[in-house]
């Protein structure tokens, strides 16, 4: 199958690399020339674990290709997929200029029946907008469909090509039959292909982070409690997690989330309930707790030094807002370096993958160390802040060796409380009292 994916950001990428894993001709539509003549040439953008070898391997093939023009990327298509940035509002709002302005663009260009997917994550009644863009100037027979993505960053390829689910929102059974061909290569485990009305395949993505988002920052207040109670977080997480109505997963205790999905997601669907005359007091929580919680250590920070950070080096492990990905979108590493820079600390930082994406955000304002101990040198104490596995399990003794201090606040509670107590540090984490 002949297939365009217009836009190529994490999720647009991702999705033309896999469908041309399966055998689909891709051709991927941007408007940036550099970024376009780099992925001809074999150069990843994103950094994604497995990508890179499904990306090379489709190139090499001929089955993945790239252009700057819209006319040429959909001249053959059968399935033309918008991957384009809705990014938030002031108010929260998803802004669909991207979206639409292609939509307006492709009305004359469509010479036969073709499906356009909406990829984005977009507010229910977009797939209307687009039809009527299309519609305006177009005089052929088109669907437009919702697939929205459930991509994990770190995990997006194998979430790709092995999904829990996948949700198709449509109006006609031509479309139907056309998604269902396209993604059957996908679910021959019997994971099932979910068909239903597009408003509300385009309001479950929504709710699908919104949830996720309410379940972490759940947590993250159970954690608070449990440190004014003297209880451990990870004993509560296990004694509730086990149960099969609550599941392990999203249950960890931490500094907050952030990324591109969580944040955005859960401003834009309590606009669309604004917009609705509703009021979802929970996604407000949500929203104010996850803030709040970023930056919940530093107060602790400054208490252990007396109230005064000048002169304090702090040296910091981390800097995407999770592991496995150079994604700083809302990083809680970087509200941290706000308010300890602001108070005077000088910091030093390491992260295996965030550090270029860090430096063209905030440049100098810290220094950056070119591995996870050398950032260590002379530091009056560690902040950890992203749980990239090389973290878990460091040489102790070579972290002595560096910080003499023995100071470590852990926003990610990677190590044994009572252990560390054993080895001599002074070590703070998330929602741990006596254990």
């Amino acid at each position: 199958m002949k297939i365009a994916v217009v836009g190529t950001g994490y999720v647009g990428l991702v999705t033309g690399t896999c469908f041309a894993e399966t055998g689909n001709d891709v051709i991927c539509v941007d408007i940036d020339k550099a970024k376009v003549e780099k992925m001809r040439n074999g150069v990843i953008p994103i950094y994604e674990p497995g990508l890179e070898v499904l990306f090379e391997r489709n190139i090499k093939q001929g089955r993945l290709q790239f252009t700057t023009s819209l006319e040429e990327g959909i001249k053959d298509a059968k399935i033309i997929f918008l991957a384009l940035p809705t990014p938030p509002g002031e108010d929260g709002s998803a802004d669909l200029k991207y979206i639409l302005g292609v939509a307006k663009d492709l009305g004359p260009l469509l010479k036969k029946y073709t499906v356009i997917v909406d990829k984005s994550t977009v507010p229910v009644g977009t797939a209307d907008l687009v039809k009527a863009e299309i519609s305006a100037n177009c005089s052929v027979d088109f669907d437009v469909v919702s697939n929205p993505e459930f991509l994990r960053e770190g995990a997006a390829v194998n979430d790709f090509l092995k999904p829990d689910r996948v949700v198709i929102g449509r109006e006609t059974e031509v479309a139907e039959k056309v998604m269902g061909e396209l993604y059957a290569p996908f679910v021959r485990q019997g994971h099932p292909i979910i068909f239903m009305d597009i408003k509300s395949a385009e309001l479950t993505k929504y709710a699908a982070n919104a949830f996720l988002a309410t379940k972490i920052t759940f947590m993250n207040e159970i954690a608070n409690l449990a440190e004014k109670v003297g209880a451990d977080v990870e004993n509560v997480r296990k004694g509730i997690g086990t149960d099969s109505r609550i599941g392990m997963r999203f249950l960890f205790a931490g500094i907050g989330y952030g990324g591109s999905c969580f944040p955005k997601d859960v401003m834009a669907l309590s606009k669309i309930s604004e917009d609705n005359d509703y009021d979802f007091k929970i996604l407000n929580a949500v929203t104010e707790v996850n803030h709040s919680q970023k930056t919940k250590l530093f107060p602790t920070i400054l208490n252990h030094f007396g109230g005064n950070l000048k002169g304090k080096k702090i040296a910091m492990w981390g800097l995407a807002f999770k592991p496995n990905t150079d994604d700083i979108r809302e990083a809680p590493a970087l509200y941290m370096i706000d308010k300890l820079v602001e108070a005077g600390a000088i910091i030093t930082a390491y992260d295996p993958e965030g550090m270029p994406n860090i430096k063209i955000t905030i440049g100098d304002k810290i220094a950056y160390a070119k591995n996870m101990y050398d950032v260590l040198e002379g530091a009056d104490a560690l902040l950890i802040v992203t749980e990239w596995s090389v973290f878990r399990t460091p040489d102790f003794n070579k972290i002595v060796s560096k910080m003499p201090s023995k100071v470590i606040f852990d926003g990610r509670n990677l190590y044994d409380a009572d252990k560390m107590t054993e080895k001599g540090f002074d070590y703070t984490c998330i929602g741990r009292g006596n254990g």
